[in-house]
């Protein structure tokens, strides 16, 4: 893939599932940085993913839904062992995690891929990726984007943020001004751009040019999962764009809701066929997340 194409480039490195909805025996797949690739790409720019999957079932069609999407996948990688999965119930009509796998999904950039992200516009990766270690390599190759999810932790935004073109925040349980203190805090930490996402409440933008806020878009809600993913995909591209930040805010907003009228986060079902007595709560998985960086710290 060339830079002479006027299209923006987007490398997404990192995570991967496969999303199994054990009531349905389907699963989907899925994963933040997996899943703005595809958006990225439906938005209009040209997208690489790099990660790992095993030669299961889950990882063919990881690899075979990408290729659909049209996501190059030169740096998709195969390794010994099974694909990552996470389990997915239902409580209430509310959706619930049930466990996970990390497979083998979790791995360090090589050289091919730090020389691809190189040549893009933009890499995208994010806490599900535990990158925190790369994204000061990455940031000196090009516009990083990260997705901070759920991370209010003081220190490592201020470790991240100044590296960020674009740093992202899931602030779906916090108020109004809970939200916006967290935008301005990323802002003040040294991040181009902080775009905080809300759910139904919407969402919020701050960058150079100003503070913009943005309502959610009407959505047939049938799983709103990757709706966020969304958001910060079509957030990404406009920003690389150089779009007016109002336009990009109601584009990703419409995306977004668009996402959240179909099952998966981007479609793409298939049997279920994962060896689900390998999941662990996900308390596990964060606490072995909050170890390593702790032990970074």
């Amino acid at each position: 893939m060339t830079k002479r194409d006027a299209r923006p480039w987007v490398v997404a490195f990192g995570d991967n599932v496969v999303d199994c909805y054990a009531d349905r025996g389907e699963m989907y797949p899925g994963g933040n940085t997996l899943n703005l690739s595809v958006f990225v790409r439906r938005a209009g720019a040209r997208a690489s993913y790099v990660g790992a999957v095993a030669d299961d079932a889950a990882g063919r069609h990881i690899r075979d839904s990408l290729v659909a999407e049209d996501v190059d996948v030169s740096r998709l990688r195969t390794l010994p062992g099974s694909t990552a999965f996470c389990v997915i119930g239902s409580r209430e009509g509310e959706r619930e995690f049930l466990g996970a796998d990390l497979g083998v999904s979790m791995i360090a950039p090589e050289a091919a891929d730090l020389e691809l992200i190189s040549e893009a516009d933009a890499v995208h990766t994010g806490r599900s990726s535990h990158p925190d270690h790369f994204v000061a390599e990455f940031a000196a190759r090009t516009k990083l984007s990260f997705d901070f999810a759920v991370i209010r932790d003081a220190a490592r935004i201020s470790r991240i943020a100044p590296l960020c073109f674009l740093a992202s925040f899931s602030g779906g349980d916090l108020t109004a001004e809970e939200a916006e203190a967290l935008l301005l805090q990323a802002r003040a930490a040294g991040a181009t751009w902080v775009l905080v996402t809300r759910g139904e409440e919407g969402a919020l933008l701050a960058g150079p040019e100003g503070r913009y806020a943005t309502p959610a878009a009407p959505a047939v809600l049938t799983d709103t999962l990757g709706a966020g993913d969304t958001f910060i995909a079509r957030t990404l591209l406009g920003l690389l764009r150089k779009e007016f930040p109002e336009s990009v805010l109601t584009s990703a907003a419409k995306m977004a809701a668009e996402t959240c009228s179909q099952r998966g986060a981007f479609g793409h079902p298939a049997p279920l066929d994962v060896d689900q007595s390998l999941a662990k709560p996900l308390s596990d998985i964060y606490r072995v997340e909050e170890a390593e960086e702790t032990a970074r710290a």
